[in-house]
């Protein structure tokens, strides 16, 4: 399946239990507010659907059963309530730092139309509705969720990460041996097919790939060539095919490229179900691998297990500074130590009793209004939450 989870996270309740054969059609709809975050709250619904869900996609996906059904979603069950949590308050900041994502939620959602070749507007969202279980109007929200918060991921911690060159070079020395490589060939291809088409049809296609491979010469990129007018299954990643020992290709096409230099591509080559494009992406000799060659790809070896604990002290921080209550029964495994987050029940409140003279000296401090204590904790917010 094409189709993957467009939403940053899947949530639900702590306080649910999960059988190792429990069914995946119904879930029990409540309206309960179980979390209050800024101006906007988790409700029961959102996690008892998405409970569901989760059990649905451990099934079908990973062909989970019994025990290790129960333990995978176990794993998960304890950061549920805090991925949702996370999310909203990134959502929020992206909105206070005006991220604008429209441009790039349109493009995405018109290279996946293009992508399942479905050119009618009203099949592609009934597409969207089936293979997600969302209206169109839904799944876009969760696409536009999901690109605000990486892009506010990537503004407020990734651009903060560097990995220094001495670190690079150590780790280099340390795994030597880990960089001694067979002689490979990366490649990438368009396919334009010509399966079942008269003579006509197929003069056409050879066109086309002619057309392609002029394109392609004179610097067009290839990888977007490919995703939008390759034939081949590989179109969604760009005609990505990936590395290639000596002697693993056929002969014809091992022919066609082990001797091009990366960047290089082939003319149209005759195939059996049409004409096959091919970039040469890389070419890396047996032997040793320089530090200068492989210095991308250790940097992001340490890159990953450094950005994990930065976004966490990020989203605690977003914490410290959010109005943050939970309903008792529920856990935020991500909750900023100290913080108290306890529901404040309006009902349980007591009156204050205010005097005149109280009132006279809120009168005289009213331009103070902006600064909002947070409740519960001993921390202010100057300002209004962007989501109220």
């Amino acid at each position: 399946m094409k189709w993957r989870s467009i939403a940053l996270v899947a949530l639900v309740s702590s306080g649910l239990a999960v059988a190792a054969d429990a069914p995946t059609t119904d879930y029990t709809v409540v309206d309960q507010i179980v979390a209050k975050v800024n101006g906007d709250i988790v409700t029961q619904t959102e996690l008892e659907k998405t409970a569901h869900d989760t059990l649905a996609a451990l099934r079908q996906q990973q062909q989970l059963s019994g025990e290790k059904l129960k333990d995978a979603y176990e794993q998960r069950e304890k950061d549920f309530l805090r991925n949702q949590i996370d999310q909203l308050l990134l959502v929020q900041r992206g909105k206070e730092l005006d991220v604008k994502v429209d441009t790039e939620v349109s493009k995405y959602l018109a290279d996946l139309q293009r992508q399942e070749k479905v050119a009618d507007p009203d099949k592609f969202h009934e597409l969207v509705r089936k293979e997600t279980g969302m209206s169109f109007e839904d799944f876009k929200q969760e696409v536009q969720k999901n690109m605000v918060t990486r892009q506010v991921i990537g503004r407020e911690v990734a651009s903060k990460i560097s990995i220094p060159q001495s670190e690079i070079a150590a780790y280099y020395e340390k795994h030597k041996k880990d960089f001694i490589r067979d002689e490979e060939v990366y490649i990438r291809e368009i396919l334009v097919s010509t399966d079942g088409d008269n003579a006509a049809a197929q003069a056409a296609a050879l066109k086309k790939a002619d057309g392609l491979y002029a394109r392609a010469s004179k610097g067009e990129r290839f990888a977007d060539l490919a995703r939008d007018n390759s034939d081949a299954t590989t179109a969604p990643q760009g005609g990505d095919l990936g590395g290639f020992k000596k002697g693993a290709l056929s002969s014809e096409i091992e022919k066609a490229v082990w001797n091009l230099k990366p960047g290089d591509v082939t003319k149209p080559l005759k195939v059996q179900h049409g004409w096959l494009i091919l970039k040469v992406e890389d070419h890396t000799k047996a032997g040793q691998a320089t530090l200068a060659e492989v210095q991308d790809q250790i940097r992001e070896k340490l890159y990953a297990p450094k950005m994990e604990p930065k976004i966490r002290e990020y989203l605690t921080s977003l914490r410290r500074s959010a109005f943050l209550e939970i309903k008792d029964g529920y856990v935020d495994s991500g909750a900023a130590p100290g913080m108290d987050t306890r529901w404040k029940d309006p009902a349980q409140l007591k009156p204050e009793t205010v005097t005149k003279a109280d009132v006279l000296e809120k009168t005289r401090h009213k331009r103070l209004f902006w600064v909002i204590p947070i409740p519960g904790t001993e921390e202010t917010v100057t300002g209004k939450s962007s989501s109220r």
